[in-house]
């Protein structure tokens, strides 16, 4: 432990990120984009996305500067041109904020359904800061986890963080929480998410999470943790000054016999390196917890297989489970940062044929949509006709879950909504009008 010294912990912003030393090497057009977009998209960084990951030598190609600095691109031609019109006429703060809320209203802020049809009910009241989607699984919004040490520029989950309270989900009522999930005995599984809940201190998340220790719910079995801390302050695991509060918490959570699962955000190898992400994945190994690893396929970021031979074989190597290879979602920068389905497949499969067994735990590549979550299968030739095989590995109707079901061929659909039923069908059998 004495290896791995305190770090000053700095957050950048839109307000304040021309402080960052290495920001003077980028020329003023760079800087006046990243003020742009960052008006529309959330802008965070701190010292340790700076410091340890981004290579400054490498810019603006930099993986790392991509994943936390807005590019210009993130926006489409005419919604930068109309946030930079304002910007260059000095408009006020509240026309301002009008042109960027009219920008994020136009990004689908809110993809798969999460507003209409994920919210659950109790008693006649909409349950806050609550979705219930799958019967097995509820995902739970802590009011006080509703932000992270740095916001990825490609997150589904951006209108979490732009101040914008109709779309945004937070809770801070567990009671309410445990009332629902007592009506619900399906439910055996609760997903704390956001944001990112491990930026709340031990003493916060502890009100969170002993209180449903403590509830009759027998059924509940598993607690999983969203996080991006192990990537972007793995220090939290470390040497933070309540670090042992919160693994002492961890440790509550498994001798109560309950599964916890550190659901680890990870978009690239580079992340597992630094002799710190060693250590704090060593700390949490050792309170009993599990940690999986879930990551997106990004334009502009991981499109190399090697990058996913690489990082599958690291996370095995340290004791994690690789879990998901999503797809970008409809929402934000989808346009920037999405990968057509056809070379999802042919990366996933390229990387999944070189690794072992036990990272073979992997899915994917993975739509999370509006229906359910969809894995391509791969590209087949039926009579002739070239189709997509898909599946759903969870659906809003359990009876979908491993149904096997074809797509005509588009070599340039990004996402479901792209896709046509094969063989001249009029719809897919999950779709409302069947």
């Amino acid at each position: 432990m004495d290896a791995i010294p305190l770090r000053k912990y700095k957050t950048y912003t839109g307000r304040n990120f021309r402080q960052i030393p290495q920001i003077a090497a980028l020329s003023e057009e760079q800087r006046f984009a990243i003020e742009v977009v960052s008006q529309v998209l959330p802008f965070k960084t701190n010292s340790y996305v700076v410091e340890e990951l981004i290579d400054w030598d490498n810019i603006p190609e930099d993986p790392f500067f991509i994943l936390n600095f807005p590019q210009a691109e993130m926006l489409k031609p005419h919604h930068f041109t109309a946030v930079a019109d304002a910007l260059k006429q000095g408009v006020g703060p509240k026309e301002l904020l009008n042109v960027a809320n009219a920008v994020r209203y136009d990004l689908n802020p809110h993809p798969a359904g999460q507003l209409q049809h994920n919210v659950p009910m109790l008693d006649g009241a909409a349950v806050q800061g609550v979705q219930h989607k799958y019967k097995e699984t509820v995902l739970f919004f802590p009011k006080h986890g509703q932000t992270c040490h740095a916001y990825c520029t490609f997150c589904f989950r951006w209108p979490q963080f732009v101040g914008v309270n109709d779309l945004k989900f937070e809770s801070r009522d567990v009671e309410q929480l445990i009332a629902y999930l007592q009506q619900h005995p399906t439910v055996n599984d609760i997903l704390f998410t956001g944001g990112d809940p491990l930026v709340m201190s031990a003493r916060v998340m502890a009100a969170y999470l002993e209180p449903l220790l403590l509830a009759d719910l027998p059924q509940i079995t598993t607690f999983r943790i969203g996080t991006k801390s192990l990537s972007y302050w793995p220090y939290r695991f470390v040497n933070d000054p309540d670090t042992e509060a919160l693994l002492a918490l961890f440790r509550r959570v498994t001798a109560a016999g309950k599964r916890l699962a550190i659901m680890a955000h990870i978009n690239h190898p580079r992340e597992l390196y630094p002799p710190v992400v060693q250590i704090a994945l060593a700390r949490i190994h050792e309170t009993g917890a599990h940690v999986h690893t879930q990551t997106p396929l990004l334009n502009h970021i991981n499109t190399a297989p090697h990058l996913w031979m690489e990082l599958w074989r690291e996370q095995v190597r340290l004791g994690c489970m690789p879990y998901y290879m999503f797809v970008a979602r409809d929402t934000g920068a989808q346009h920037y940062f999405g990968v057509p389905l056809v070379q999802a497949w042919e990366i996933f499969r390229t990387a999944y044929r070189e690794v072992s067994g036990l990272a073979r735990s992997v899915r994917g590549p993975i739509m999370s949509a509006h229906p359910g979550k969809i894995q391509v299968l791969g590209v087949s030739e039926v009579n002739g006709t070239q189709v997509f095989n898909l599946q759903f590995l969870q659906g809003r109707n359990p009876d979908w879950v491993l149904r096997p079901f074809y797509a005509a061929y588009n070599p340039t659909a990004l996402w479901l909504n792209d896709l046509q039923p094969a063989f001249g069908e009029k719809a897919f059998f999950f779709d409302p009008q069947q």
